[in-house]
C-alpha cells in the first residue's frame, strides 16, 4: 500500500511541484512522448487491407508496475492508425485483425509491442524508462544522446512551431529557449528579428557577431523558411558544441533539421490561419486645439511670441465644433493657391488614422504529404503566407511561397542517398515613401492643424507625405532561393560511416523603385506639380545574384568495449560563395505607369540632362576547413569530448589565413554510479559538465578589410575641361599589416538533472565569453603621417552570464494532461581594453560595462518660482548655468552630486565626472519564457509569455519629449500630462505633470536623468492557443485520420512600465526611441486535417 500511494503521488500529486518552479515554454499542444500522437486521441481509419482480414474484438488494461492503471495510454494496431487511448481505469476496446501486433506507449514508459493471436483479453504492465535513452539532439555534423552530452546545447521541437501565428521562424522561437535572444525590430512586413546567443558577442569595427545559422547541415537565412518544415532546432551555445564548425560560428550554431517522412501509409494534411492583425503601441493623435495652446506655450516659455494668433485658434475651435469648414483659405497674395498650411491652417486632422488601418487580413496555407516504404521514404511541402500591411492610403503587401521535397533512400545494408530540394519566393510591395523618415515626418511635421483635404475633397501635399505617399510611387522587392542538397552515407561496416554532403544554393534578388511626380490642386481645383519633397520622377533598379557551394566529406567510427565507449570522426569542408551586383538609376518618367530604365528620359524637372548612375561590382569568398572528434564514455558515468578544427578564410592576407582552434569538455553523470543507486527510482539525471574552447571570428562585413582600393569618380572633378568635369581617383588610405583574426576564449560549466520518471527535468549553465583582438580605435600617431592612422587589433571584452531552464509534464487520474516551462537567462558584458585618448566615459573606455547610461540626479520639477530660486541659491558657484538658463518653476533641479556649488559634467572623465553617474544600463536583462499547458479530452490550451525582468532605457528623442523646436516638435495625447502652473490655463493647472514645461529650442531639462530613465522591462503574453482535435468516431466517418480546429492569439497582452508612445520590443532598434512601424496583435482561426 506504500508503494501504491507513492506511486500515486509520484503520477498525479506533482502539481505543486510546478506551482513552486513557477513554469516553463511549452508548446501550443501538449504531448505525453515523443510521438505526435501521444497524449492525444489517436485517429483511426481502417484500411481496405484491414477491413478485409478476419477481425476480432479485443479488451484489455493497462497497468504500471506497481499496479495502478495507467490513464491515457496508446493503443495501436502497429504500422496502421487504428487505435485507441486508455481511460480512466486503464481498460481499451478494440477491433483488430487476428494476425495483428498491439503497440503500448506512454510518457516515461517503454513502448510494448504484442502480437495478438487468439488472445481476446489483455493484462499489460508498462516498465518505466528512466533512462530515455533513446532521445537524441542534433549536434555539429550528426546526433548525440541528450544523456550523454558535454556542451551547452538546447533544443525545440515542431511542437513549437504549431499553432503559432507567426510570419516568420525568428518570432517563433522568441523566448523558447535560454540564451537565445531574438528581437523584434520594426513592424515592417518584410522585417526580420535580430539574434545573438548570450549577448554582445564583439564591438570590433567591421565583425559580425551573429550565430551561424545552418539549415540541414547549409547555411541559410531561416526566416525564408516554412516553419512548417521544421523538425527540430538545436541552438549550440558554448564552443564545445560549436567549435567543430570553426571559425564561421565564434557566437553559438543555430541547428535547424527539418522534416523527413517515415515509412507507412501515405498521409496528406493541409492546414490553414486566417489572421486579423491589429496595431499596437501606435501614438494617439492630439486636437488641434490642445496642440496649438502647447506649442504657444512653448514659444512663450522660450521668451518669443506664439505662433498661433488668438484669431487662428478661435478659428481651429470652430472647425472643431463643426461651425465653419474648409480648414485652409485662399492665400490673399496669391487667391488661386491655398495658404500656407503651418501657417493659416486650421483644420483637425489625426494623421496616425488617416494613414495607417485599424485592423489589415493576412492568411497562410500548407499542404503536405508524407510517407512510403522501409526503402525510400519522401516528404513534400507547399506552403503560401499572404500579408496586408498598415497602410491605408497606398497599401503594402508580401507574399511568400515555399516548397519543400525531401527524399530518403536506402540502396541496401550499406548505402543510403538523400536529397533535398527546397525553394522559395517572397514578393514585398510598398510605397517609395514608406520609410523611417515617414514616421519622422508624422511626428514633427504632420500638425493636426494642417488639413489631408483641400475644401474641394483633393489630398494636398504639404511636407506630411499624405500625397506622396499615396502617388509618389511604388517600391517593389522580390527574391527568390533555390537550395539543393544531396547527402550519401556508406557504412561498409558496422560502426564505420562515411558521409558526404554536397549543397548548392541559388539566390536572386531584384528591387525596383520608382519616384512619381505628384500634384497638388488650386483653389479652382486645377492640378501642379508638388515640388516640396522633390520635384524630379525617376526609376531605380538594383539586381543581386549569389551562388553559394558547400562540400562536407566526414567519417566516423563508433565502438564499445566493455563499457567504454569510443566515437571518432574526422573531416573536411570548404565552402565558395560568388556574389554579382548591378545598379542603375534614370531621372525623367516619360510615361507614368512605364515605371523601367527605358522609359525615362535622363533629365530633371526643368529638362536639364542628368546622366544616369550605373554601378555594379562582382565579389567572391571562400573558406576551407579540417576538423576532427572524440568521443568517449564509460558506462554513461564519465563523458568525454575534444574538438579541434584547423581554419582557413580568403578574408586575410596569407600569413594570417589559417588558425586553430580547439576546444575540450568534460561531464560526470552520478545517477549511473553505484553510490547513486538508492536515489536512481527518483532521479535518473545527475549531470555536471564543463567545457572550454578558442575559437576565430572571421565574419567581417567587409569580406577583405586587409586591402584596399584605390578610390575612383565618374564626372566629379572640381574642374572642367571642354565644359565637362572629368574622372578622378585618389590615394587610398593606410591599412594595418597586422590586421587578423578576433579570437573568442570560452568557458562552460553546466549541471542538468531529470527526476521523478522523467516529468521534471532542470539545466542550469554558468558561462564566460572573452572575445579579443577586436578591430578598435587608431594608435595616435604624428600628424605628420600625413593620413589617417590605419586601425589594428586592439580591443577585447568579456561577456559572463547564466541560464536556467525548467521543465515539468505529467498526466493525472481523470486524464487531464499539463506541462510548464520556465526558462530564464542573463548576461553582461564587460569592455577590457579600448583605446580611448580623451579619456570620455559616454563613449567606450577599458573597464566599461557596456549598456551604462551615464546621466544626472534629478530632485524634481520645482513647482513654483520660489522653489526654483532656493535652488538654485543653494549652487552659489554657478547654479545650473551649464545645463542652460532663464530656470522657472516647472523646470528641472539636478542635484549636486560633488557639491562643488553648480550642475555640470565636468570633463566628463572618470577624473571630473562632473555631477554625472551611472544611471541606468539598457542592457536587457533576465530575459525568460513560460509556457503553459494542458489537454483533455481532446481540447488542447497553451499560454505562452516572453518578456524582460530588468532594462533601462534613455531617450532625447523629440517623440518622447514633445516640444524641442517649432519645426521639429512632436505633441500626442501622451504628451499631455506636463507641468501647467496656471489654475486658467485652458488645459487646467496641472503641477504634478510628468512632463516639465516645454521650452522650444532648449535642451536644459532633457538632459539624461533619473527622473526620466525609463523601466524598459516587460512580460508580454506572446501566444495563446486553444485547439479541439475531434474524436477518432467523427473523423472515421469522413475518412479522415486527423481534424483539429483551432484559435490562437499572438501579443495579446504587454505589462510594461514603459510609456504607450514605445513599444518594449523595438525601442532601442534604430531610429532609436522613436515612432516606428507597429508590431501587430495578431488574431487568428485555423484548421488542420490530415487524409
Amino acid at each position: 500500500m506504500e508503494n501504491k500511494k507513492m506511486c500515486v503521488w509520484k503520477r498525479g500529486g506533482y502539481f505543486f511541484i510546478a506551482t513552486l518552479l513557477g513554469a516553463g515554454p511549452f508548446s501550443s499542444h501538449v504531448y505525453a512522448g515523443t510521438d505526435h500522437d501521444q497524449f492525444n486521441s489517436v485517429t483511426t481509419e481502417l484500411n481496405n487491407d484491414v477491413s478485409q482480414q478476419k477481425s476480432k474484438r479485443i479488451t484489455g488494461t493497462v497497468i504500471d508496475d506497481t499496479g495502478l492503471p495507467v490513464i491515457g495510454a496508446n493503443v495501436v494496431q502497429k504500422g496502421t492508425t487504428n487505435g485507441i487511448i486508455t481511460d480512466v481505469d486503464g481498460h481499451f476496446s478494440l477491433e483488430i485483425p487476428e494476425d495483428a501486433t498491439l503497440e503500448i506507449s506512454y510518457i516515461g514508459y517503454l513502448t510494448q509491442s504484442i502480437p495478438v493471436g487468439n488472445k481476446s483479453s489483455f493484462q499489460i504492465t508498462l516498465r518505466e524508462d528512466t533512462q530515455k535513452l533513446d532521445e537524441v539532439v542534433v549536434v555539429g555534423f550528426g546526433t548525440q544522446k541528450k544523456v550523454n552530452l558535454t556542451g551547452a546545447v538546447s533544443s525545440v521541437s515542431s511542437e513549437t512551431f504549431e499553432g503559432r501565428s507567426v510570419s516568420n521562424v525568428a518570432q517563433a522561437l522568441q523566448g523558447a529557449m535560454p540564451g537565445l535572444n531574438i528581437q523584434q525590430t520594426q513592424g515592417y512586413l518584410d522585417s526580420s528579428p535580430s539574434i545573438n546567443i548570450r549577448g554582445v558577442g564583439t564591438i570590433g569595427e567591421g565583425s559580425d557577431g551573429s550565430p551561424l545559422v545552418l539549415i540541414d547541415g547549409m547555411e541559410g537565412d531561416m526566416n525564408r523558411l516554412n516553419p512548417q518544415d521544421i523538425e527540430s532546432v538545436s541552438v549550440l551555445k558554448d564552443a564545445a558544441a560549436s567549435s567543430i564548425y570553426g571559425s564561421r560560428a565564434p557566437f553559438g550554431v543555430i541547428l535547424i533539421t527539418t522534416k523527413k517522412g517515415k515509412s507507412g501509409k501515405m498521409s496528406v494534411n493541409y492546414n490553414n490561419s486566417l489572421r486579423w492583425s491589429k496595431s499596437i503601441n501606435m501614438p494617439k493623435t492630439a486636437d488641434s486645439y490642445t496642440f496649438a495652446t502647447y506649442f504657444n506655450e512653448a514659444a512663450t516659455n522660450a521668451g518669443r511670441a506664439g505662433h498661433f494668433s488668438p484669431e487662428r485658434l478661435q478659428k481651429i475651435k470652430d472647425f472643431m465644433d463643426g461651425k465653419i469648414t474648409g480648414g485652409i483659405d485662399p492665400d490673399p497674395s496669391n487667391p488661386s493657391r491655398w495658404a500656407d498650411l503651418y501657417d493659416k491652417g486650421y483644420g483637425n486632422t489625426d494623421w496616425i488614422g488617416l494613414i495607417f488601418d485599424e485592423t489589415v487580413f493576412s492568411h497562410e496555407h500548407n499542404l503536405s504529404v508524407s510517407g512510403g516504404s522501409e526503402k525510400i521514404q519522401m516528404y513534400a511541402s507547399v506552403n503560401y503566407l499572404g500579408q496586408d500591411g498598415y497602410i491605408r492610403l497606398n497599401p503594402e503587401n508580401n507574399q511568400r511561397v515555399a516548397t519543400n521535397l525531401k527524399v530518403t533512400s536506402k540502396f541496401n545494408d550499406y548505402i543510403s542517398l538523400n536529397y533535398n530540394v527546397r525553394f522559395n519566393q517572397i514578393d514585398y510591395e510598398k510605397p517609395t515613401y514608406l520609410t523611417d523618415g515617414l514616421f519622422s515626418n508624422l511626428s514633427r511635421q504632420s500638425w493636426p492643424t494642417l488639413i489631408a483635404y483641400d475644401p474641394n475633397g483633393y489630398l494636398y501635399e504639404y511636407a506630411t507625405h499624405a500625397l506622396r505617399l499615396r502617388d509618389g510611387g511604388r517600391n517593389t522587392k522580390k527574391t527568390n532561393e533555390t537550395t539543393q542538397q544531396l547527402n550519401m552515407v556508406i557504412e561498409p561496416i558496422k560502426g564505420w560511416k562515411i558521409i558526404g554532403d554536397v549543397n548548392y544554393q541559388l539566390y536572386h534578388e531584384r528591387v525596383h523603385e520608382d519616384i512619381q511626380k505628384v500634384y497638388n490642386h488650386d483653389v479652382n481645383g486645377e492640378p501642379y506639380h508638388a515640388t516640396l519633397g522633390g520635384a524630379n520622377s525617376s526609376v531605380s533598379e538594383y539586381n543581386k545574384a549569389t551562388k553559394y557551394l558547400n562540400i562536407n566529406a566526414y567519417t566516423e567510427y563508433a565502438k564499445e568495449l566493455a563499457g567504454h565507449n569510443f566515437k571518432v570522426m574526422a573531416g573536411v569542408q570548404s565552402e565558395q560563395l560568388w556574389q554579382d551586383e548591378i545598379d542603375a538609376y534614370r531621372l525623367g518618367i516619360i510615361v507614368p505607369g512605364t515605371n523601367v530604365i527605358n522609359g525615362t528620359s535622363g533629365n530633371d524637372s526643368d529638362g536639364k540632362s542628368v546622366p544616369p548612375t550605373v554601378s555594379g561590382a562582382l565579389d567572391k569568398w571562400a573558406t576551407a576547413g579540417f576538423f576532427g572528434r572524440l568521443n568517449y564514455d564509460y558506462k554513461g558515468r564519465y563523458l568525454f569530448e575534444a574538438n579541434l578544427r584547423y581554419d582557413g578564410t580568403s578574408r586575410y592576407r596569407s600569413d594570417q589565413r589559417w588558425r586553430w582552434f580547439p576546444s575540450v569538455s568534460l561531464g560526470w553523470n552520478m545517477a549511473n554510479e553505484e553510490f547513486f543507486s538508492p536515489l536512481s527510482e527518483y532521479i535518473s539525471t545527475f549531470k555536471l559538465r564543463g567545457s572550454y574552447g578558442l575559437l576565430g571570428n572571421q565574419n567581417t562585413k567587409v569580406w577583405y578589410p586587409t586591402y584596399l582600393t584605390m578610390p575612383i569618380g565618374s564626372s566629379n572633378s572640381a574642374w572642367l575641361i571642354n565644359g565637362n568635369q572629368q574622372n578622378t581617383s585618389s590615394a587610398p588610405g593606410l591599412i594595418s599589416m597586422t590586421m587578423g583574426w578576433e579570437t573568442v576564449k570560452t568557458a562552460n560549466v553546466g549541471f542538468d538533472a531529470n527526476a521523478l520518471n522523467n516529468r521534471l527535468g532542470v539545466s542550469l549553465e554558468w558561462f564566460t565569453r572573452k572575445t579579443e583582438d577586436m578591430i578598435g580605435p587608431a594608435p595616435e600617431m604624428p600628424v605628420i603621417l600625413g593620413t589617417a592612422v590605419p586601425k589594428t587589433n586592439n580591443t577585447s571584452l568579456r561577456t559572463n552570464g547564466w541560464e536556467l531552464n525548467v521543465t515539468w509534464r505529467d498526466r493525472l487520474k481523470n486524464g487531464l494532461g499539463y506541462n510548464v516551462a520556465f526558462n530564464l537567462s542573463d548576461a553582461r558584458t564587460e569592455i577590457l581594453e579600448y583605446p580611448n585618448h580623451t579619456g570620455t566615459v559616454t563613449g567606450y573606455y577599458s573597464g566599461k560595462e557596456m549598456g551604462e547610461i551615464w546621466g544626472f540626479e534629478t530632485i524634481g520639477i520645482a513647482k513654483t518660482q520660489e522653489e526654483m530660486d532656493a535652488h538654485l541659491a543653494s549652487l552659489p558657484n554657478g547654479g545650473q548655468t551649464t545645463m542652460g538658463n532663464n530656470w522657472a518653476a516647472g523646470d528641472i533641479m539636478y542635484r549636486d552630486l560633488n557639491n562643488d556649488g553648480k550642475i555640470d559634467w565636468g570633463n566628463s572623465t572618470k577624473e571630473d565626472l562632473g555631477d554625472m553617474k551611472v544611471i541606468g544600463n539598457e542592457t536587457p536583462r533576465y530575459m525568460f519564457g513560460l509556457n503553459l499547458g494542458l489537454d483533455y479530452k481532446g481540447f488542447d490550451v497553451s499560454v505562452f509569455f516572453q518578456g524582460i525582468m530588468k532594462r533601462d532605457y534613455f531617450t532625447g528623442s523629440s517623440d518622447f519629449w514633445g516640444a524641442s523646436s517649432l519645426w521639429s516638435s512632436t505633441f500626442y495625447e501622451q504628451h499631455m500630462d506636463y507641468f501647467r502652473a496656471n489654475e486658467n490655463h485652458p488645459l487646467g493647472a496641472n503641477l504634478n505633470g510628468y512632463y516639465p514645461r516645454p521650452v522650444f529650442d532648449s535642451g536644459k531639462n532633457k538632459h539624461a536623468q533619473t527622473r526620466y530613465l525609463l523601466n524598459a522591462a516587460y512580460i508580454r503574453l506572446k501566444n495563446l492557443s486553444i485547439g479541439y482535435t475531434l474524436p477518432q468516431t467523427w473523423t472515421n466517418k469522413l475518412k479522415l485520420q486527423n481534424l483539429r480546429v483551432y484559435v490562437t492569439g499572438e501579443n495579446l497582452w504587454t505589462g510594461t512600465g514603459l510609456t504607450d508612445l514605445f513599444d518594449p520590443e523595438t525601442i532601442s532598434t534604430d531610429p532609436a526611441g522613436m515612432m516606428k512601424y507597429p508590431l501587430s496583435a495578431v488574431y487568428s482561426f485555423g484548421l488542420s486535417v490530415t487524409y
